[in-house]
């Protein structure tokens, strides 16, 4: 709970905010192992909107998984609140001493590695074998920038990490803060990646065989 309500306080809290990293990190790892063949690892709006950015996937189907996304993460709160007794649900806000024009600045930074992270070892056609790590890859990313931006924007990239606490504890007064600022990072890691180098590729061609 370290990185979803941070304040001045909570960025003396080491152990904790180490601990939130890693488990992050396993998760995604985990989930996106699991869902890469149903479909592709989709776990977060922001990296499906720069999926879609970069021509990887078509809007009609990101907005499916944004559908599905959200969903998913309303219900998981809603039942953790449940099965707590009701237990406060935690939402993402910038710690304090910071505003919201510098939490966005930071949700842009970090899902912007987070996105092209995820094209260079799972999108680019040119990844080889290199693909077969993308998840612990994409995993490691998000933990490492939990540990950058966890005492400061809370270290999100995901706007449905950060809408369904939101719903759950009926508290939308920063939520903006984690659709724009991912959003952005994600676009723009799917317009320099997607669009530049994956968008200039071409393939060598067949080479003929002689005898």
């Amino acid at each position: 709970m370290f990185a979803d309500k941070l304040t001045s306080d909570a960025a003396l809290d080491p152990p904790g905010l180490v601990a939130v990293a890693v488990a992050h990190a396993f998760a995604l790892f985990v989930g996106v192992s699991m869902a890469a063949n149903v479909s592709g690892g989709h776990l977060n709006p922001a990296v499906t909107f720069g999926l879609a950015i970069g021509g990887n996937i078509t809007i009609i189907t990101g907005l499916f998984y944004w559908i599905a996304q959200l969903l998913g993460s309303i219900v998981a709160c809603l039942l953790l609140k449940f099965v707590t007794g009701g237990l406060a649900i935690p939402t993402h806000a910038v710690a304090s001493g910071m505003n919201a024009v510098e939490g966005v600045v930071m949700e842009i930074v970090i899902t912007f590695a987070l996105v092209y992270t995820v094209y260079a070892t799972a999108a680019d056609p040119k990844k080889g074998s290199l693909g077969t790590i993308a998840p612990i890859a994409i995993g490691f990313i998000v933990g490492a920038n939990i540990l950058a931006a966890g005492p400061f924007s809370g270290g999100s990239m995901n706007p449905a990490r950060s809408f369904g606490p939101a719903v759950a504890a009926v508290d939308f007064s920063q939520n903006w803060i984690y659709w724009v600022g991912p959003l952005i990072g994600g676009g723009l890691a799917g317009l320099i990646y997607g669009d530049v180098f994956i968008g200039s590729y071409a393939p060598l061609p067949v080479q003929e065989e002689y005898p």
